[in-house]
């Protein structure tokens, strides 16, 4: 290990500013207009006149809530059974739509924000934190609007039935991802087995159909007593199994607004032969073994996640994984047809937003048309005049929320490494200009020379609170 000097973390006041300026420049508004946060105030008791479908109580579903710690913004709850060989899965997801009036100020703020900003210091939320993190969060013990998923697998994991109506709903506990993943209390032992049970399920199905994924840890900043950390996190098993729960419901929203003739669709080209080709061929020069008849799915299943040639290897892989979007289309609008694509290329089926509404826009819109055609009734007239741009206001809020958090993480990279000027560190090398050091957990870039998949040592040049730390390869010292 080159690391000669201690590190020092420092404290959140020292970056503040710099995240602050980050987000200025990026035209994020911290706060609301009073119009605005009045709107979010006021939107809370009965349903706004604009919505539609009988609400019905189904506060005795002994729903809960596995998130973050510290989340307050929660979109989802959930309760599995087993039903025969399969399961059934309830999934209520906040009824958003039922507090922001079509056309008024809310409304229009949601769709300049597009999604919420994740800051190492603040949370910028699409919706103000009265409503985001009060009566429209489905928080433990509150009686909340929501949109509820009835989803039926039969034993093989396949979707064969589903149901969505608006209901009130009530999460008896929340949990968080560590609590369950280390040693689950006794009174969600079963819950635990059996969404671990759907996961495995489904992601076998995801498997048959060529669905890929990309199993990468992110790079996160951890604040723990004031002071600023940089890690990398990987999903741990029950964070993957919820995960599972999301994505079967965005392919039952897709499937409903496929039946209907209308609907937002988040797609993706397929992954091209020529990229898959490509990923073989540095495999190979990675000393990857990956015969020609096996799949990309079957390859990392078996793949060595502590390997820095695999770290290699999925820094690689992103390279399948571009060109998502948000596709509107109305069979009844020559204007919106459907799109040539229809499907989601990771995914390997077509697929829809649905089910964080309090953080993404598109989903307000998406759950409203699913209710709609699962209820038999006309999508209301301001869903269908939204579609248009909701694509474009999601793709707007997206970009900036990615370039917000990458640029956070740099200010934080140049403050952690400020004092290590000169100093040399230890890594994987992750492509010819790319080291992953594991301690900091900085991703260093480097002007060039650095071997895919093997040990590397890099220098620390200079930092940049803006653009980050700046690296040299020094192998052979």
């Amino acid at each position: 290990m080159h690391l000669r000097r201690p590190l020092v973390h420092p404290p959140l006041t020292q970056v503040e500013p710099y995240f602050q300026a980050i987000r200025d420049n990026a035209g994020v508004s911290v706060g609301y207009s009073p119009a605005v946060f009045f709107a979010a105030e006021h939107a809370a008791g009965r349903d706004l006149a604009h919505v539609r479908g009988e609400r019905t109580d189904e506060t005795a579903l002994p729903l809960i809530t596995i998130d973050p710690e510290g989340s307050r913004d929660l979109d989802q709850a959930l309760h599995v059974e087993a039903r025969g060989d399969g399961h059934r899965v309830f999934y209520a997801i906040a009824d958003v739509g039922a507090h922001v009036a079509p056309g008024g100020v809310l409304d229009l703020d949601t769709k300049a924000r597009g999604a919420t900003v994740y800051c190492p210091d603040i949370r910028v939320g699409l919706h103000p934190p009265v409503m985001a993190e009060g009566f429209a969060s489905l928080l433990p013990g509150q009686r909340t609007k929501a949109v509820l998923w009835t989803l039926d697998l039969d034993g093989e994991g396949n979707l064969v039935d589903t149901d969505v109506r608006r209901v009130w709903a009530k999460s008896r506990r929340q949990y968080t991802y560590t609590e369950l993943a280390a040693s689950p209390p006794t009174e969600a032992t079963n819950l635990v087995t059996l969404l671990h049970e759907v996961g495995e399920r489904r992601r076998l199905v995801a498997e048959k159909r060529g669905a890929v994924t990309l199993p990468t840890p992110t790079q996160e900043v951890r604040i723990d007593e004031g002071k600023l950390y940089l890690d990398f996190r990987a999903a741990i098993g029950i964070e993957e199994d919820n995960a599972e729960i999301s994505l079967l419901t965005g392919e039952a929203g897709a499937s409903l607004m496929l039946a209907g003739g209308m609907g937002i669709l988040r797609t993706m080209p397929p992954v091209q032969k020529g990229a898959l080709r490509r990923l073989r061929h540095q495999a190979r020069a990675l000393h990857i073994a990956w015969p020609e008849d096996e799949s990309y799915a079957s390859l990392l299943r078996r793949l060595d996640k502590t390997s820095p040639a695999t770290s290699a290897f999925f820094a690689h892989a992103t390279a399948l994984f571009r060109g998502a979007s948000w596709s509107a289309f109305d069979d009844a609008d020559p204007a919106l047809p459907r799109p040539s694509n229809l499907l989601h290329g990771a995914l390997g089926v077509a697929y829809a937003h649905v089910t964080a509404p309090l953080r993404r826009l598109v989903d307000r819109f998406g759950a409203e048309i699913c209710l709609a055609v699962a209820a038999g009734r006309n999508v209301p007239e301001w869903v269908h005049q939204a579609l248009p741009t909701v694509g474009a206001h999601m793709a707007t809020g997206d970009h900036v929320a990615k370039k917000v958090d990458r640029e956070c993480i740099d200010a934080v990279e140049s403050a952690v490494l400020a004092p290590q000027i000169g100093q040399v560190f230890d890594g994987v090398g992750l492509d010819e200009s790319t080291v992953q050091i594991a301690e900091p957990a900085v991703l260093a870039r480097c002007g060039g020379g650095v071997k895919e998949g093997e040990d590397q040592h890099v220098r620390l040049v200079r930092v940049d609170y803006s653009h980050g730390p700046v690296f040299e390869v020094v192998n052979g010292e």
